[in-house]
């Protein structure tokens, strides 16, 4: 690998574009501070995931000990993305402010003893606390996309997102697995059931505090270094960036609540998808927790590689038709992904829902990385913002469809699913009204009138 040096600035294991962010993305390589972050981010992630989907698997188990009813389920499905909402829409901005790594290392070690309590959890009402409680850890998402967004130049960022949310995401199919595993393995050694699912969740709190010390240890937010430096340092910093003018220009954005509502739409239907499909094969198909599990476990584990397509046709396609092509592939994934979660609903077979729900899984997955593949090119200078504003709008469409549709309704299951089929293709098509002045929008290309280099796109706004 050669170095590039940049007129005395210094060289890097990976090449890089005048702002020293990497031009190239390579996953199997630890070379510092870009591919470092990236390990980084989207392992802590991963353990926010496995943490806050650790309980699902597991409710079959829970809801006898605890006498838990169908609505204080659905109400903790509700809880765990609610607490996601408010700390995502404030990760934004934290991560504007003292950057990625103190922001992310920090939550995942304020959310790791959560975790740990579910194993005192007596009650219904503590049971959806918790819930809520560990929600927040998902906030970390948003400071993985700023994370990637920070050290990747715009070739690669829809790939570096895409791969580090994706990977990140396996958590939440990984946690489906392993933790009906944990409690079997702990019931093994004659421990009563009451016991062994409290102490399953030790395991997921330990995780989250390994991931939590590794990234403040380790971790650089900047290719050139630390972030609170950057900020303070008046040559890189225009006075135009107080926190409120750098919320104002994301919020006034309309481009922003549009991703949002996209994002909602895929990745908060694939988390309400993980909430409840463990349960809905357990009850439907009369499988066992194991089984059930495992299922649940395909839909989340295909993000290893399904997240990660999204981002990279996201780029193939922006490379060879410009915003028009991110746009289309888009809303057209997304759009099959719908039609897809419609079918998951009306399939009666178990062999027949298993197939529809792990192609629903790709499709769903890979609308969210295309989503990410157009939130860097929306604002430069209040990036945190949009990704937040994104982001929470993803937590948003979950609660919304678990609340309508998931949450003590009289509806059945298969008809819940499928009506989340239906407002997924609806919601998908606000994307035809995004238009960027220098790149155009689905219909049509630029205006005329403005003469944009590609590097310029920061001065849109």
């Amino acid at each position: 690998m050669q170095a590039h040096h940049h007129h005395g600035k210094p060289s890097f294991p990976l090449p890089v574009d005048g702002d020293r962010k990497a031009t190239e993305f390579r996953p199997l390589s630890l070379a510092p501070p870009h591919m470092r972050a990236f390990h980084l981010a989207w392992l802590n992630l991963f353990s926010c995931f496995f943490s806050t989907f650790s309980i699902p698997p597991l409710v079959p188990i829970i809801r006898r000990d605890l006498n838990l009813t169908a609505t204080d389920i659905g109400n903790a499905g509700i809880a765990s993305f609610a607490g996601s909402i408010f700390s995502r829409l404030l990760m934004g901005p934290t991560c504007d402010l003292v950057g990625p790594r103190i922001a992310s290392g920090t939550l995942s070690l304020l959310t790791a003893p959560v975790i740990l309590a579910t194993s005192l959890v007596s009650s219904p009402q503590a049971f959806i606390a918790v819930r809520f409680f560990v929600g927040f850890s998902l906030a970390n998402f948003v400071s993985n996309q700023f994370w990637m967004s920070s050290m990747f130049s715009g070739n690669v960022v829809g790939i570096a997102n895409g791969v580090a949310a994706g990977w990140a995401n396996v958590g939440s199919g990984v946690t489906q697995l392993v933790m009906p595993l944990v409690y079997t393995l702990i019931m093994f050694f004659n421990v009563q059931s009451s016991t062994a699912w409290r102490l399953a969740f030790i395991i997921p709190a330990i995780f989250q505090v390994v991931t939590g010390i590794l990234v403040l240890a380790f971790g650089q937010d900047l290719p050139s270094g630390g972030y609170i430096r950057y900020r303070n340092n008046p040559k890189e910093n225009n006075n135009n960036n107080s926190l409120f003018n750098v919320v104002f220009h994301g919020l006034s954005n309309y481009r922003g609540w549009i991703l949002g509502l996209l994002y909602g739409f895929s990745f908060g239907v694939e988390l309400t998808t993980d909430n409840i499909i463990a349960q809905y094969f357990y009850d439907r198909f009369k499988l066992n927790v194991q089984t059930a599990g495992t299922i649940a476990a395909c839909f989340g584990m295909a993000n290893l590689f399904s997240r990660p397509m999204g981002g990279v046709i996201s780029d193939k396609m922006g490379k060879r038709f410009g915003m028009r092509g991110r746009l289309w592939a888009l809303w057209v994934v997304q759009t099959v992904a719908g039609l897809l979660c419609v079918l998951l609903g009306r399939v009666n077979t178990l062999w027949g829902s298993i197939l529809v729900v792990c192609t629903f899984s790709v499709f769903v997955q890979a609308a969210s990385g295309l989503t990410f593949g157009v939130v860097p090119f929306v604002s430069r200078r209040s990036l945190g913002v949009i990704s937040g504003m994104t982001g929470s709008g993803g937590t948003i469409g979950a609660v919304v469809t678990q609340m309508l549709l998931f949450s003590g309704s009289n509806m059945s299951k298969q008809k819940s699913i499928s009506l989340m089929g239906l407002m997924m293709v609806v919601c998908t098509l606000p994307v035809t009204l995004m238009y960027f002045p220098q790149w155009g929008g689905m219909f049509c290309g630029p205006s005329s009138d403005h003469h944009f280099s590609d590097e310029n796109y920061s001065l849109l706004e």
